[in-house]
């Protein structure tokens, strides 16, 4: 009889030993997770910095903005459009470099052709 109450004890000793450290592993892993930013806020900081980037470009004496487009995709900037003048093109690169968030740039800038009319 006291054998029995003694099994007993014990399976109940160590079922509520294994659940405070079951517990403690799943409150440790929630704590270590870093949030994953939102499809909807990745955007809104897309658009924040592409908004910067165009006013940079804008800002920025000698650039032909007009026919520019700005893509942003995390901290990486795509250039694509055309400009009247080879100077142009690297001055926009180093423009939109010197940015803070701006970690990479692809520039597929042209240079305008002035037969066309464009």
């Amino acid at each position: 009889m006291i054998a029995i109450k003694a099994v007993k004890l014990a399976s109940g000793v160590l079922i509520v030993l294994a659940s405070f450290n079951a517990y403690a592993q799943s409150s440790e892993a929630g704590a270590m997770a870093s949030p994953a930013p939102s499809a909807k806020s990745a955007r809104a900081e897309n658009r924040a910095l592409g908004k910067k980037v165009r006013a940079a470009l804008a800002k920025a004496n000698g650039i032909d903005v007009a026919n520019i487009s700005v893509r942003v995709r995390g901290s990486a900037v795509s250039l694509s459009g055309s400009v009247p003048n080879a100077s142009q093109v690297g001055q926009a690169t180093t423009v939109v470099k010197g940015l803070p968030g701006v970690a990479s740039v692809d520039n597929h800038l042209t240079i305008r052709s002035e037969e066309g009319g464009q």
